[in-house]
Parts: C-alpha cells; structure tokens; sequence
C-alpha cells in the first residue's frame, strides 16, 4: 500500500469535515442563510404593504382631487350664476334710476313751462294795464279816468285771481 499525497489530501479532507460538522459549522451556515431568507420575505412582506398603503393613499389622493375639481366647477357656476343676477339687478336699478330722473326732468320741465306760461301771462296783463292806462290819461278827464282806473284794476285783480287757481 503506498501512501501518496492523494491519500493524504483525501484524509486531510474527511477531518476537516469532521471539524465543521464538530463545530456545527454547517448548521450556522443553515441558520445565517435562513435567518436572511426571513429577513428578505420580511422585507418583501413589508414591500408589499408599503405597496398597497401607497395604492390607497394614491387613491384617496386622486378621489380628492376628483372632488376638488367637481368643487371647483361648482364655484365657478355658482359665480357666473352670481355674476349674472347682480349685472341683471344693477342693470334694473340703472333703469329705474334712469326713468326716475327722466320723470324728475319732465315734470321740473312741465313746471318751468307753466310758471313761463304765469310770467309772460302778468307781463302782458302788466303791458296791457299800462297801456289802457296810458291811453286812458290821453283820452278821458280826471273824474273819469278815476273810476275807470279803479275798475279795472279790480277786474283785474279779479281776472288774475281766477287764472292763477
């Protein structure tokens, strides 16, 4: 039996094996590769809830948004709709205001007429007195001309307080 270097290394082998199995190295070995399988399903496990908190928070985010548009166009209508009420009252108020100062300036028009009217009707009462006075003084004597100036002026006296009721 020759014992050559094969033999050795192949003795050498089986004890070294021996010392690992000894040692417990393979059982360590076992335990570190399924305590980092644990470790790596864990970390999936916790993946994946992240995973499904991001979905629902992604899809409370965009309900959110959903209504915040929906929200938003409701303003706006009740805006335009606002919008729309006030230009309509203001635009009647206008109107009115409009056909209040145009029914203000015809009836301070139609009282300037008639106080024209009064003004040119004494004026011509006025002329017309001085003028029968007038020729009165040149045409009748002192007594005459008396009663028939006192006469008249209370006709018209008379006649202007008939005219002006």
């Amino acid at each position: 039996m020759i014992i050559d270097a094969t033999f050795w290394v192949t003795i050498s082998f089986f004890i070294f094996l021996g010392v690992l199995i000894y040692f417990k190295v393979p059982l360590k070995i076992k335990e570190i590769l399924e305590q980092n399988i644990l470790n790596i399903r864990n970390q999936i496990s916790e993946a994946e809830k992240l995973k499904e908190d991001a979905k629902n928070i992604l899809a409370e985010h965009e309900k959110k948004i959903s209504n915040s548009k929906d929200e938003v166009k409701e303003m706006i209508n009740k805006a335009n709709e606002e919008a729309e009420k006030n230009v309509t009252r203001v635009s009647m108020e206008f109107h009115n205001l409009m056909e209040n100062r145009k029914k203000n300036a015809e009836e301070r028009i139609k009282q300037l007429k008639n106080q024209a009217i009064k003004d040119i009707k004494n004026a011509s009462v006025f002329i017309a007195i001085k003028s029968v006075e007038k020729l009165i003084k040149n045409s009748l004597d002192k007594s005459k001309l008396d009663k028939i100036y006192s006469s008249s002026i209370d006709e018209t006296k008379l006649a202007l307080k008939k005219k002006s009721s």
